[in-house]
């Protein structure tokens, strides 16, 4: 015999994500359509049934009662015929035995069993029958539902439950059918004879109207539930069609194309949806074409100077001491703008990401820190007009970066020891941080332009720059919930950083820049 080889139990290898979606792919699934029907019809089904069945119930349950009242009343009356002295409690006559017939009026037993079938005539779905001995013996003249006789199993199953002598009530199921049934014993004294009068109703044709009337009530409510589901399906279809939409949108949206959005039809929630995922698409769409853009942008400023030092390198003679240094420092200076470029690339990506560290800051102590920092900027006279004595919810430091921009960009576009204002004032929703210059001003062709990436304004001012300084306070405000107030005119320009007292949270790339309205107006004074 060999020894068993022992069995080392395999790895198992991870699933890749295609396989996984594969596997999810190939489960199958109910669609929310159905889903909510299947939902609409079993809560229709189980309401119905509920209804129909206690319905049916309580209709039953009288019936019955109805039935068992007859049967008390046919003992009533037997006892009434045979004695002569009725009485009113029927639940007494039912618990014990009728008394002895009277021997002066009747001759015996068979007499007085003659007399009780002759006067109680059975009515529709009743049979009764007369018992002399245990033997089948008398029965109505009338036309019968049914004859107790015939099913002997029930006349033995009588017979032994009177044998104690007392009215018996019960429900038989034989031959005959579902029986309800009343038995009295009836007994002439001095006859010798052992009398049994028994009346029975047939329930199943008792409760045969109430039970056709349930079978209507079945057919009409799946009737109902066919309805139910056929405006289910229909109404579920309409509810559900902008998701089906966006779901067929979503699979013809790509990275190159994200123009396409759906039709909002309505005032829902389906139609808030669409709106939010059109909301979605178009910030999608603004930062793919930001980002392209900006892609152009850069290939295009950086195609300069890798031109300019590529051809400087092709035309440079290395044995030339003066134009190999010439070379170098044209090299340096056109790699030094590429750094710089580069770092406002950085600056511009950060404060796009709006990810403020928001401190209750005074905005007057923030005024003056910022002047005593661009004070130090030669050339220029700079004064510190007026502050906003009011605590506002900001990032001083993002706050002090744009506001040193612009500081810069009004010292680079004003003449030498030209004075230069910056302030905070306080409006009834914001504060706006501000710089006022006394340049050539901005002409009106040009006021969206130089706030977009790599704008420059070729005319009245001819300064060289990136063109991203305004883009990046222009993210700043955004990122804060505000904008920038532009205000110019050929006697100089006032750029302001309007943000509100209150703290709004800001989607990246929704909020807009009202850079050409006056801050007094009240439209754009609190954002």
């Amino acid at each position: 015999m060999t020894a068993p080889t022992a069995m080392t139990p395999a790895t198992p290898t991870p699933a890749t994500p295609t396989a996984a979606a594969a596997a999810q792919s190939a489960r199958p699934g109910w669609s929310v359509r159905v889903r909510i029907l299947a939902a609409i019809l079993l809560v229709a089904a189980v309401g119905l049934t509920v209804a129909g069945g206690t319905a049916y119930l309580v209709q039953r349950d009288r019936a019955l009662q109805e039935v068992d009242a007859r049967l008390s009343a046919s003992v009533e009356s037997v006892r009434f015929i045979v004695t002569g002295s009725p009485t009113t409690d029927l639940d007494a006559a039912d618990a014990s035995a009728l008394p002895e017939a009277s021997s002066v009026t009747y001759a015996s037993t068979r007499d007085a069993l003659q007399a009780v079938m002759a006067r109680l005539v059975p009515s529709s779905n009743e049979s009764s029958l007369g018992l002399i001995n245990g033997v089948p013996a008398l029965i109505p003249g009338t036309e019968l539902a049914f004859h107790l006789e015939d099913d002997q199993e029930f006349v033995l199953r009588v017979i032994a439950e009177v044998d104690g002598g007392n009215v018996v009530r019960g429900t038989a199921v034989g031959e005959l059918g579902n029986l309800r049934y009343i038995a009295a014993p009836v007994t002439v004294e001095g006859s010798g004879e052992a009398g049994i009068f028994v009346t029975a109703f047939d329930l199943d044709a008792e409760l045969g109207e109430l039970t056709s009337a349930f079978r209507i009530y079945t057919a009409v409510a799946a009737a109902a539930l066919v309805a139910i589901g056929l405006v289910g399906w229909f109404v579920a279809g309409r509810l559900l069609r902008p998701i089906r939409q966006l779901r067929a949108a979503a699979s013809r949206i790509t990275a190159s194309d994200l123009h396409e959005r759906i039709p909002v039809v309505g005032r829902d929630d389906v139609s808030e949806l669409t709106r939010t995922v059109n909301d979605m698409l178009e910030r999608l769409d603004e930062s793919l074409t930001a980002q392209r853009q900006l892609l152009n942008d850069v290939r295009h400023e950086l195609k300069t100077p890798i031109t300019i030092v590529r051809g400087y390198l092709e035309l440079l003679d290395p044995h030339n001491a003066d134009d190999v240094a010439a070379a170098r420092a044209i090299a340096l200076d056109e790699l030094d703008r590429m750094t710089g470029l580069i770092d406002d690339i950085e600056s511009l990506a950060n404060a796009q990401r709006a990810d403020l560290v928001r401190v209750p800051t005074d905005a007057a102590d923030l005024t003056v820190q910022v002047f005593q920092k661009i004070s130090a900027i030669p050339d220029h006279a700079w004064i510190l007009v007026e502050q906003a004595h009011v605590v506002v919810p900001v990032d001083p430091a993002r706050l002090t970066q744009a506001l040193l921009q612009l500081a810069n960009n009004a010292a680079k576009h004003s003449a030498d020891g030209t004075p230069i204002e910056i302030g905070s004032t306080e409006h009834p929703d914001a504060v706006e941080f501000w710089i006022a210059d006394h340049g050539p001003g901005i002409p009106a062709e040009a006021k969206s332009r130089i706030f977009e990436r790599f704008g420059r304004i070729d005319t009245g001012r001819g300064v060289e720059g990136s063109g991203l300084g305004l883009p990046i306070v222009d993210a700043i405000a955004r990122a804060h919930g505000g904008y920038i107030n532009l205000t110019t005119s050929p006697a100089g320009s006032r750029f302001g950083i309007l943000v509100p007292r209150r703290t709004v949270d800001i989607v990246p790339g929704t909020a807009s820049a009202g850079r050409d309205s006056s801050p007094t107006d009240p439209d754009r004074s609190a954002p």
